[in-house]
């Protein structure tokens, strides 16, 4: 009998692990790229013996394929993918492939924003506990990869939009959404209504002994639910009116409870600062209690996580000025949350590639927190023309050494110095975390410097 003919599209990490579990499971596989590919990742799969081209793609070999794996940064509407669709070739992600090799129970964490801190704290939280868990999808090591030798009893995945895109058959025990605000509207038509649809597809296939646990302040959230017909154990999550299953704060006090199990923990205590990031422990804390793991363990998981890199990461204090690197907040609402949670006058770093901003929405923030605002792009046009005369101090940059020294000569002791760029930083950097990574290494050069002379 002939092997089905497996093409992956993309040799990134989700690529490389899904030609891999594929070659596992017998598959005759072909991973095409156009771009080039990481050495690591070749030397991967020809110790596998995998067939793989890059810098192109050969469009007949691909199209004879039984079954296509598509990295979720590849748009549907790319012709080949569109080619493949018209000649009824299933076109599906690496999550949806892996699914189908794994007995794991699995929770799946998606939003606009704040679902890589959920992803890790739940993932957190359930290690804590002893349970047997891995970590993947938008994060961590390929789903795919992990799936060959399926170890754990749960995975924790965070989802994209475009990773959910391209789930079908796949059947998650608990879902959680975070919340829904415009983004990546480029892959969606410039249709908000295409990315609210995309992002409830975390809803298919799930069954009334399933959880779904969702932030219920939301109207998108809530009117897309009501619109809806679909049998689950629904657990909300709310910063505004008590619950009596789900999650909500009580005046300084954390609570969630499900299946007859409720936490109660001090805010004050916790180590995540900011009410996006008591969305983000009602949401975990629902969603371990949903794993069966013991409130007390829970309570003990949220005192000890520590959150990963450029997410509201204290850098370091210079003469009284603590430093934040916020350089993930690439979208107006993420930095609406990090705005929101300072205490102290704030200096704003901010700017990027503009993604259509809106910078209406951080009007309030900006007028009770912001003493001054440092743009950090190459071009900050619509940044200085949107907030001359709204706050008193601005200026712009594109060395961040000179953004430090700025930074420093307008503070005072007790300030805070805020990277939270609003933007993509494709226009000065790699990625994010190459931008938050230049801003830690100038503010520990200018602290070591200060300190020497």
């Amino acid at each position: 009998m002939e092997k089905q003919k497996l093409v992956i599209l993309g040799g990134g990490e989700s690529g490389v692990g899904s030609a891999l579990l594929g070659k596992a499971k017998g598959y005759s596989v072909f991973l095409s790229d156009r771009g080039l590919l990481k050495d690591s990742y070749k030397l991967t799969l020809q110790q596998a013996s995998i067939d793989f081209e890059e810098g192109t793609h050969t469009k007949d070999r691909i199209l004879e394929a039984d079954v296509v794996v598509k990295s979720p940064g590849i748009p549907d509407t790319v012709p080949l993918v569109v080619e493949l669709l018209q000649a009824g070739v299933p076109v599906i992600s690496e999550i949806e492939f892996a699914a189908r090799y794994t007995h794991a129970r699995l929770i799946g964490i998606t939003g606009s924003n704040g679902k890589t801190t959920t992803t890790l704290l739940t993932y957190h939280l359930l290690k804590q506990a002893g349970l047997n868990v891995g970590l993947a999808g938008n994060i961590g090591d390929s789903f795919a990869k992990q799936v060959i030798d399926d170890q754990f009893d749960y995975y924790v995945l965070e989802l994209s939009s475009f990773q959910l895109d391209g789930m079908f058959e796949t059947h998650l025990h608990t879902a959680v959404l975070l919340n829904i605000t415009p983004d990546h509207l480029d892959r969606y038509g410039y249709n908000f209504r295409n990315y609210v649809n995309s992002k409830f597809r975390i809803l298919q296939n799930m069954s009334p002994k399933d959880h779904f646990i969702y932030f219920e302040d939301s109207t998108v959230i809530t009117e897309g639910l009501a619109e809806r017909s679909v049998e689950v154990n629904t657990l909300p999550v709310s910063l505004t009116k008590a619950l009596t299953t789900g999650g909500y704060m009580a005046g300084e006090q954390l609570l969630a409870s499900a299946g007859g199990n409720a936490v109660s923990i001090d805010l004050k205590t916790l180590p995540l600062k900011g009410k996006h990031n008591v969305i983000n422990m009602l949401a975990a804390s629902l969603a371990a209690l949903t794993a069966g793991v013991a409130p007390e363990t829970i309570a003990e998981g949220l005192l000890s996580f520590k959150n990963a890199a450029h997410r509201l990461e204290p850098v370091a204090t210079i003469d009284g000025v603590q430093f934040i690197n916020d350089s993930k907040a690439t979208n107006v609402d993420s930095v609406y949350y990090a705005l929101e949670s300072m205490t102290a006058p704030t200096i704003w770093i901010a700017g990027g590639q503009d993604k259509g901003n809106d910078y209406s929405q951080l009007d309030e923030p900006v007028k009770q927190k912001v003493k001054a605002l440092i743009c950090l792009g190459k071009d900050n046009r619509k940044l200085i023309d949107y907030y001359t005369g709204k706050i008193p101090q601005i200026t712009e940059t594109q060395d961040i050494h000179d953004l430090i020294k700025q930074s420093l000569l307008w503070a005072v002791p007790g300030d805070v110095v805020l990277l939270s760029p609003a933007c993509a930083s494709f226009d000065l950097f790699k990625n994010y975390e190459d931008r938050g990574n230049q801003f830690k290494e100038a503010v520990h050069k200018a602290a070591n410097e200060g300190i020497n002379q």
